[in-house]
């Protein structure tokens, strides 16, 4: 792809898969089964997804401020540095069978908070690596090339915990880290406009006061809070439905990896397709999304639940790009990590709360009803998103007209 051809976003992709790696062995399945083996509940489960989904929420608008201060490339590295030493903890405490719950939610939530920061500088550093008009390319090749990691990534995660044990899918993901690091070093890029000094609390004040004042950032990042929370369902319930009803860690291992694909196919379309109204666009498509939240509620046979999960994250790949894009292009570049940062604030801080509730909705409702209403309200979510007028006025033209710029 032409991106590739730019060194600094070569660079920058090379770092991105080489952490990807390990992440993509580590979830949804190592991760689900090592807490499993310690306590075989989905409430332990959700609590620690909830804990690293916390963590990272809670700390990601301070991580959008100190991207925006600081040099991005620097966030990232300190940020790489952190996981591998987590993720390397991790490993030698599953080794040793000294791993417990609570050292599970610590590890989570230190990891949470490292994505909070490294997840607003990341996004920040693509424009600063590659020319505008292969913006939307190098978005989608991101967003493909991490899909193209979990086609392969959960059925050798499975494997790997099936035979070697859970200790060595973490042992690579610290290691993932390191070579991420290495190639962030060779990285150089030009100093990004950073927000005018000032007090933190202030900074924060203008980048909500950049997000209030666009419909079209608004909404979304409404409609993207109340799916995650429907979404959640199909994530912590996953797992114990798969140990009960089918093979476990290998068949919740497949349907990952279709969903990877889907993944893949909605990045490829994404790069190929330009609507004129792509937000709009986005949202119709993440209509899916309730699809394979559905199918889990029979459950459907695995062959079904993985092609619907290969639908729904086509979808989300899709409406993925769009919105990244849009962003990057119409956020000022001094004030974008800390709209970024709302953003994943906003989508994101509902997730836990749903990892939490939605077992004790299952225990109590049952699992169909609770899966299916999940999924009614995440479809009609997404349609109502898609037809508000902020959100429909939205072209591939720049959208300054649709709200004006404050200064940072």
């Amino acid at each position: 792809m032409k991106p590739l051809r730019e060194r600094e976003f070569r660079l920058l992709w090379l770092g991105q898969i080489a952490s990807g790696i390990g992440d993509a062995l580590v979830f949804p399945v190592a991760l689900a089964f090592a807490v499993l083996s310690v306590d075989r509940s989905a409430t332990a489960l959700g609590g620690v997804l909830a804990a690293t989904t916390l963590s990272r929420v809670l700390f990601t608008l301070v991580g959008g401020v100190v991207a925006d201060r600081l040099s991005r490339r620097a966030v990232m590295l300190a940020c790489d540095a952190s996981r591998a030493v987590v993720q390397a903890f991790t490993a030698a405490m599953l080794f040793s069978h000294h791993m417990t719950l609570p050292l599970f939610f610590v590890v989570g939530a230190v990891s949470g908070a490292a994505s909070a920061f490294f997840g607003p500088a990341a996004d920040g550093l693509v424009p600063q690596t590659v020319s505008n008009a292969n913006l939307q390319p190098a978005n989608a090749l991101l967003g493909i090339s991490r899909n193209a990691l979990n086609i392969f990534g959960p059925a050798v995660s499975g494997a790997l915990v099936a035979l070697a044990g859970v200790g060595w899918v973490f042992t690579i993901d610290a290691a993932s880290f390191v070579a991420s690091a290495f190639f962030l070093l060779q990285l150089k890029v030009r100093t990004h406009t950073r927000a005018a000094p000032s007090r933190f609390f202030l900074q924060l004040r203008d980048g909500f006061r950049e997000v209030t004042a666009r419909a079209w950032v608004r909404a979304p990042i409404i409609g993207f809070a109340i799916s995650n929370f429907c979404f959640a369902a199909f994530i912590v319930l996953g797992p114990t439905i798969f140990l009960d009803h089918f093979n476990g860690a290998r068949d919740w291992g497949i349907v990952s990896t279709c969903g990877a694909i889907g993944g893949i196919l909605g990045g490829l379309a994404s790069v190929r397709f330009r609507p004129r109204h792509p937000l709009s666009a986005g949202f119709f498509a993440c209509m899916l999304i309730a699809v394979p939240i559905a199918a889990l509620a029979g459950p459907l046979p695995v062959a079904a639940i993985a092609a619907a999960w290969t639908l729904g994250l086509g979808a989300v790949a899709l409406c993925n790009t769009w919105w990244e894009t849009t962003l990057q292009r119409d956020i000022p570049e001094s004030v974008y990590a800390r709209v970024r940062s709302y953003d994943i604030l906003v989508s994101f801080v509902f997730m836990p709360l749903g990892f939490v509730i939605f077992p004790l909705l299952a225990r109590g409702l049952g699992y169909e009803r609770t899966l299916l209403a999940a999924a009614v309200v995440t479809a009609a979510t997404n349609l109502v998103v898609a037809f508000l007028p902020g959100v429909h006025a939205v072209t591939e033209a720049p959208v300054t007209a649709h709200a004006e710029p404050r200064a940072a």
